[in-house]
């Protein structure tokens, strides 16, 4: 720990040629090696290895951008390797942009490195292929329909790459249906004003019921909802994993749809997806065509439980009688510092007992495409959650995040478990509309 107490504070004499990734550099410098960020990093915890820690890789990024160490493989590895679960900025002392700072990072590396691509073909085929275009994505997810049919699975599946069959083992599945949501779904009593709410390129295709829950609850409340059939993607998953260009053009067609909605609110039912457009000021700010429209954006964006809890929300009358353990999504506990509302929201359901969950701030292994560019470790967090949940045994298990929820949906299922993975707003809707059970 001498080594990095005793780095030097130089400007940088490296590769860094965007600005916002200098001012990310700049920002690294805030870092005081505290340690604090130790017990909280899920990567550090597996590993007990300092570079795989939060103080580890913001030296590891230092040493780049100011030339002492180069682009290399191992460098890429150890970076994507992180899920940025943001843990790290709950506890920092010294106010460290951490996820900023590694979105960056891998942006730069990756126009030094074309080759750097953790994940290989998969990810760039879900990055470039997939997520742009909605009528891929469900082509797609009728082709994963079809494979999924457990005959053909039986005989498909041994000959896949063994590499493929680690990461196929987590593959969500994909609903009998693929439902689209109508483009405005009216209030049920009387209008207090006009949301709009993110489709998504997940939720909509593979977790649909936590789409049509979120808006039934909004019309429940008097929202008119518009749910804009484009874009297909808010960016988030680019923006994480350092694909900035990408994020910054898919940021501009979320903002020009959310403008021509006519909504007041932008709700959002996905912590990743919510964090990212909150951050949309920051992601434009060297735009000036773009920056006041998207800081305005940002400031209209809230977590649907968030805004429920803001705006005032019916509590249900009729009860719903079951055990539910609420497991914080790391985006928007770490990222949007929302702990409370999903939480009150839940609560509010006559008849539910919410019970408590050990390390529930602690990273699942979902984060995004992690499942895609680091299955082993993915795995290896989410067997610690399901063995949690095995000793809990609650009937529900809520997150706020899709990609968490088809997680958990996979390792509950792979065991056994009889637990379902559900977003809160789920329960909201059931209560609402379901008699007592």
């Amino acid at each position: 720990m001498a080594e990095i107490a005793a780095l030097p504070r130089p400007g940088p004499a490296g590769p860094i040629d965007s600005p916002d990734a200098l001012l990310a550099y700049e920002r690294s410098l805030d870092c005081v090696h505290c340690g604090l960020c130790l017990p909280k990093c899920p990567t550090y915890l597996l590993t007990g290895r300092e570079p795989s820690s939060p103080r580890g890789r913001i030296y590891l990024m230092r040493s780049w951008a100011e030339g002492r160490i180069a682009a290399s493989e191992r460098l890429s590895a150890e970076l994507d390797f992180c899920l940025v679960c943001r843990a790290c900025e709950t506890v920092c002392p010294a106010g460290v942009r951490f996820g900023e700072m590694m979105e960056h990072a891998r942006d730069e590396i990756g126009r030094a490195r074309p080759d750097r691509a953790a994940g290989g073909f998969p990810r760039r085929f879900l990055l470039h292929f997939l997520l742009p275009s909605r009528s891929r994505m469900r082509r797609a997810l009728a082709l994963l329909r079809l494979y999924s049919f457990p005959p053909l699975r039986a005989l498909l599946r041994p000959l896949l790459p063994k590499e493929l069959r680690r990461r196929e083992a987590l593959l969500p599945r994909v609903p009998a249906r693929l439902a689209r949501l109508p483009e405005l779904t009216p209030a049920q009593v009387g209008r207090r004003g006009r949301v709009a709410i993110l489709r998504g390129c997940v939720t909509e295709s593979l977790l649909p019921e936590t789409t049509r829950a979120t808006a039934a609850v909004l019309a429940r409340n008097g929202w008119e909802v518009v749910a804009p059939e484009e874009p297909p993607c808010c960016g988030a998953l680019h923006a994480h994993f350092g694909e900035i260009e990408r994020a910054q053009a898919l940021a501009k067609a979320t903002i020009a749809a959310y403008e021509a909605s006519g909504a007041e609110t932008m709700v959002v039912d996905s912590a990743g997806c919510g964090s990212v457009m909150k951050e949309y000021g920051a992601l434009l700010a060297r735009d000036p065509a773009w920056k006041g429209r998207a800081v305005y954006f940002a400031s209209r964006v809230r977590d649907v439980c968030e805004f429920l809890v803001e705006r005032g929300f019916e509590p249900p009358a009729r009860e719903l009688r079951a055990r539910v353990a609420y497991a914080d999504a790391c985006h928007l506990l770490h990222a949007q510092r929302v702990s409370s509302p999903p939480r009150e929201v839940l609560r509010s359901i006559p008849g539910l007992t919410l019970v408590p969950l050990p390390e529930t701030e602690l990273c699942c292994g979902a984060a995004g495409i992690y499942t895609i560019t680091n299955p082993e470790t993915s795995r290896a967090l989410l067997d610690r959650k399901v063995e949690i949940l095995r000793k809990v045994r609650p009937d529900y298990l809520a997150n706020g995040n899709p990609g968490c929820l088809l997680h958990y949906a996979a390792g509950l299922r792979g065991e056994g478990l009889p637990t379902n993975a559900v977003h809160p707003v789920e329960l909201l809707a059931k209560a609402y509309e379901a008699p007592g059970r």
